[in-house]
């Protein structure tokens, strides 16, 4: 059975708590950070899972019934248009309810009636829409790169050709600068790039160091009996796992949960030892909070959240909660409303009763 993680931290003296270095400190504050950042990784992966059941199993069946029922007012809507019972006041009412309704389900609907339908009842049809939005991305294209086109392909082709000679130019550059950089190197900045070399040099050996003696006293094919042997190989596995992400604080817990290394020994790291862990943990650090930034933007884009709405383990579910409530409540107006519009009688009160709403939501508060 795997042993529960054992916190890694540098202990002060007794009865001498403020006697901690400053890379001692560093070290603790970092593994408390990194520890903070793991639950926090933790959590959105646990809440992924929580909302993407919950999302394919509620939300996405609501959200298809509630397109369903527009889609079906919509063209009841449209019956009633060339029936000839609704007045002409009624019939510019039923155009412009038809055009909104019509509109969004067009993004996500290739159906050429539903395109037909808003055709009709639209002063502007949804490809001279189209064009238009055609036509100012064209000009936007041409305008930022000074260049004119008959169609918005050679626009687009130009301005392609126009961004690699940019990059190419740009890299070139670049170059030039580093070249001319180099040249004009000072005895101090040789030095001083030296250091680095050598200070990450003394990194990656102390890393190793860890590594090493993890690995030879797990190594499984030096262990006769078959069941150490599969325990061995395990805990080999999660020590190689750590070492190829440079996770040098998984490797100090592996190695305390082995008993390969005491408190005291933990409290007594060399300076230089301590300077080269803590610049592992830094960029162990840099790496997590990357990798939560980059799975909010994956659920960002998979789940169609605006970048601007602020997330959070925490708020998802909420908020996916409190969205649907809001869809059920629209299906259950739209279910209201085909009903009514069965009859003639009962779709103009439908549109009586949509022009008061109009007319209460446009009236200033």
């Amino acid at each position: 059975m795997m042993q529960a993680r054992r916190s890694v931290s540098i202990t002060p003296p007794v009865a001498r708590s403020t006697n901690l270095s400053k890379g001692q400190k560093t070290f603790n504050d970092l593994v408390q950070r990194i520890g903070k950042q793991r639950e926090r990784l933790a959590a959105w992966e646990a809440a992924t899972s929580r909302y993407q059941h919950k999302y394919s199993t509620n939300l996405v069946p609501a959200l298809a019934r509630l397109a369903d029922l527009q889609l079906e007012l919509l063209r009841t809507l449209d019956r009633w248009s060339c029936d000839g019972e609704i007045r002409k006041a009624d019939l510019r009412l039923i155009d412009e309810l038809i055009v909104e309704l019509a509109g969004p389900l067009l993004v996500d609907s290739a159906d050429p009636d539903l395109k037909a339908i808003f055709n009709s009842h639209s002063d502007h049809a949804r490809d001279e829409l189209d064009q238009d939005a055609m036509d100012e991305m064209k000009a936007k294209v041409e305008d930022a790169f000074g260049i004119e086109a008959g169609t918005l392909d050679d626009v687009m082709e130009a301005a392609d050709e126009e961004l690699v000679e940019r990059s190419r130019q740009r890299d070139a550059e670049r170059q030039a600068h580093a070249d001319a950089r180099a040249q004009k190197k000072s005895p101090k900045q040789r030095a001083r790039e030296a250091r680095r070399e050598a200070d990450a040099q003394g990194v990656s050996q102390s890393i190793r160091e860890v590594y090493r003696r993890l690995a030879s006293a797990l190594h499984p094919d030096r262990e006769t009996d078959l069941d150490e042997r599969k325990r061995k190989t395990a805990l080999m596995q999660r020590v190689n796992a750590a070492y190829a992400s440079n996770n040098l604080l998984q490797l100090l817990e592996l190695q305390l949960e082995l008993e390969h290394i005491d408190q005291a020994a933990l409290d007594n790291i060399s300076a230089e030892r301590l300077q080269h862990y803590n610049t592992v943990l830094k960029q162990q650090l840099a790496e997590l909070s990357v990798e939560i930034q980059g799975m909010e933007m994956e659920f960002r884009a998979r789940f169609d959240l605006p970048l601007t709405q602020a997330i959070s383990p925490r708020t998802v579910f909420r908020e996916l909660m409190s969205y649907l409530s809001a869809v059920n409540h629209e299906i259950g107006r739209f279910e209201r409303d085909v009903r009514a519009c069965a009859s003639a009688e009962g779709c103009r009160q439908f549109l009586a009763r949509a022009r008061r709403e109009r007319k209460a939501a446009a009236m200033p508060f």
